[in-house]
């Protein structure tokens, strides 16, 4: 039986803050709502002397942070800080993200970024809804000098991870999960600070945050482009009026190519890797559609651990091995890939939310209606097969589970960078991006970062590998041993 989870809206899926609207039409188009409430919305003032466009993690992030460091310092209040959103808080990819909080990359400058971030999120993990339970990574053995270059590096940063190998990996594997099936897991990648948050508590925290230090929240404002002199961006547009500015903080997420476009920078650009090849005229800008959804839990069973405690994140990488569903059936062209955490609070019952590699799109995509509600860009037909079908593999508990998805509409797309890392850097004299390459819920901490910077610090450390003068001068990130632009 498919249980039924509560909805207080006629959309198909479930929205835990029962204040939600419904998607209004904006030139035309349904516009994608905020994930909570919006409350005590701030005018659109003249101006400001910050302003932060978009309001998902990115921006409320920055945005908390710069109010948050003005008010402690005396340099400023809250007030100077504006933060601008057409729907509101979490309408882009951060409402809809899986809300995973790892370290699983091969660029090992983002360890340090994960290491801050993780900061934040225990600064206030009630109202962040961060659950810190750890994050389990399953490889074959062909992986296995990428695990432990990953081993190191993470513990080199601060970051406690355990590497198991072998017969250790699986005796650790069912020490957690009796019911796993360990036949194809040669590495174990344990990381101890990682886990997930809860996407639209997550939100709701740091919209609550941003009120709480006075950020002026102007939500319902298009940005439709820049005003420039010699370079520099003196208003921000809006279908609303121009707001003045001493700095902006482009935060925009998958709209960051038009971004890049009113800035007046080019579509396509030569990449330079350390190795001395160059690839010449590539997009600076590549969009992917994400394939995610979640399953309710069978009746009377859990997602617990041996221990009775809330099961670490998993990812599971098995570049060798197919994917085969209960009724034999295989996945062509589509090797073990998946991700899955207990996720009650976003499937509205017991259950799981988790994805697998996403779709490569193009340099160009229709950003708008954004997620849900863009019928180009759902999940495909095959998802919940393949999804189901790595899950039932992986555990006992799930066998069946494909009877249990919840059959609803899964859509949201990014926009990657060159090389799938994030681009954290000044793109004119005054204007600041966060361009996060679609990785950006779990980097709660780039607006901490980000904020330390703007009200007059030296850039951090943990900020600086992430120059989008790497593309030119040479240090262009090449790609690692996973089919995941992710990793």
């Amino acid at each position: 039986m498919v249980r039924e989870a509560p909805n207080p809206t006629t959309q198909n899926q479930f929205y835990p803050f029962g204040e939600r609207p419904m998607p209004q039409s904006k030139n035309g188009k349904p516009v994608n709502p905020a994930v909570v409430p919006l409350h005590d919305v701030a005018k659109l003032p003249d101006g400001a002397k910050f302003v932060v466009v978009g309001a998902g993690m990115h921006g409320m992030s920055t945005a908390y942070h710069l109010a948050k460091y003005l008010t402690e310092s005396g340099k400023g209040k809250g007030s100077d800080v504006v933060l601008i959103d057409k729907a509101g808080p979490g309408a882009g990819a951060t409402g809809l993200a899986c809300g995973c909080v790892r370290n699983l990359y091969m660029t090992k400058p983002l360890h340090a970024i994960l290491r801050e971030s993780v900061k934040v999120w225990k600064s206030d993990p009630v109202n962040f809804g961060f659950q810190q339970v750890g994050y389990v990574s399953v490889g074959e053995a062909n992986q296995e000098s990428d695990y432990i270059a990953l081993h190191k590096s993470q513990n080199d940063q601060g970051y406690p991870s355990d590497l198991y190998v072998g017969k250790d990996a699986r005796n650790f594997l069912k020490s957690i999960w009796p019911d796993f099936n360990t036949e194809k897991a040669d590495l174990v990648l344990h990381e101890k600070p990682s886990g997930y948050a809860g996407t639209h508590m997550a939100v709701w925290g740091l919209d609550q945050k941003c009120m709480q230090y006075g950020v002026r929240r102007c939500y319902g404002p298009e940005v439709i482009g820049y005003e420039m002199q010699n370079g520099r961006v003196t208003a921000v547009k809006t279908d609303q009026g121009d707001v003045k500015c001493d700095v902006v903080v482009i935060g925009a997420g998958a709209w960051t190519p038009k971004h890049w476009e009113w800035l007046g920078k080019g579509a396509k650009l030569d990449l330079k890797y350390k190795d001395g090849r160059i690839a010449k005229d590539h997009d600076m800008w590549t969009y992917w559609r994400l394939l995610e959804g979640e399953v309710y839990m069978p009746e009377g069973v859990d997602f617990r651990t041996a221990q009775d405690r809330d099961s670490p994140v998993l990812h599971v990488e098995l570049m060798n091995t197919p994917v085969v569903a209960e009724d034999g059936r295989e996945f062509p062209d589509k090797h073990f890939y998946m991700y899955a955490r207990y996720a009650a609070e976003r499937v509205g019952a017991p259950g799981i939310q988790g994805g697998t590699i996403p779709v490569k799109i193009g340099g160009k995509a229709d950003v708008e209606p954004y997620g849900h509600l863009n019928d180009k860009y759902q999940a495909d037909d095959w998802f919940a097969d393949y999804y189901c079908a790595t899950l039932s593999y992986l555990f006992g508990r799930f066998k069946g589970s494909r009877k249990l998805f919840k059959e609803r509409r899964n859509g949201g797309i990014g926009a990657f960078t060159p090389d799938n890392v994030p681009v954290f850097d000044w793109v004119a004299p005054n204007a600041w991006m966060i361009a996060d390459s679609n990785h950006g819920f779990k980097m709660i901490g780039v607006g901490e970062l980000s904020a330390r910077h703007l009200t007059g610090g030296a850039l951090p450390d943990e900020l600086k590998p992430f120059s989008i003068k790497r593309y030119t001068d040479g240090w262009t990130y090449g790609g690692g041993n996973s089919n995941c632009p992710w990793v």
